[in-house]
């Protein structure tokens, strides 16, 4: 007979994934053992291969959520009621909204990519592929008619990516420049490369 799941098993199992992605970002995916997350978690290594059958599956949840949560920017409907040369700086927005607090998962998934089995490897290659061809998307519609040719454009929106996707290592909140405020910098600056 199959074992059921406890009811908490979902919140136990992200609250396992959370831990990972910080010991995976403070001390690489190498050196953070599965030991180490269950002492995180004050549970036992057994109880972690409850929720994840190895470390590499670990490694795969923590990326897994974390583009889970970008990708829900890429949501059409989001921008239907903005003009379309407005629709990038909105997505620049929202995306940057996401990685608020998620600067953990963000460093795993920039420097722990290729610690991936290769089927989950090529799983957040395509996400993440979904992600910039959005993007780029919403960049093509944002300087229409001024439309460059798709090598330019995709350059501009990998600069984009590259502005974004560092910003945890230096970007500390409070007062002065917002969240929003560097969203729409980085917008403006990608946009103005085209036009």
């Amino acid at each position: 007979m199959a074992r059921t799941q406890a009811a908490d098993y979902a919140e136990k199992r992200k609250a396992i994934t959370k831990a990972a992605a910080h010991l995976f970002a403070k001390h690489g995916f190498a050196q953070a053992s599965v030991s180490k997350i269950a002492t995180a978690c004050d549970i036992s290594k057994s109880v972690i291969f409850h929720y994840h059958p190895s470390k590499e599956d670990i490694l795969f949840a923590v990326m897994e959520a974390h583009m889970m949560d970008l990708l829900t920017t890429i949501n059409p409907a989001l921008y239907e009621d903005i003009e379309a040369n407005k629709r990038f700086e909105a997505f620049s927005k929202k995306l940057l909204k996401r990685y608020a607090g998620a600067a953990d998962s963000q460093k795993v998934l920039l420097y722990e990519l290729d610690n991936l089995p290769a089927p989950q490897h090529k799983e957040i290659v395509k996400e993440q592929r979904l992600l910039i061809d959005f993007a780029s998307e919403l960049l093509r519609q944002a300087i229409h008619p001024n439309n460059p040719d798709q090598k330019r454009l995709r350059v501009q929106i990998m600069l984009f990516f590259g502005m974004i996707n560092w910003m945890h290592t230096w970007y500390k909140p409070g007062p002065g420049l917002s969240r929003e405020q560097l969203a729409l910098y980085a917008a403006d600056t990608t946009i103005r490369a085209l036009v």
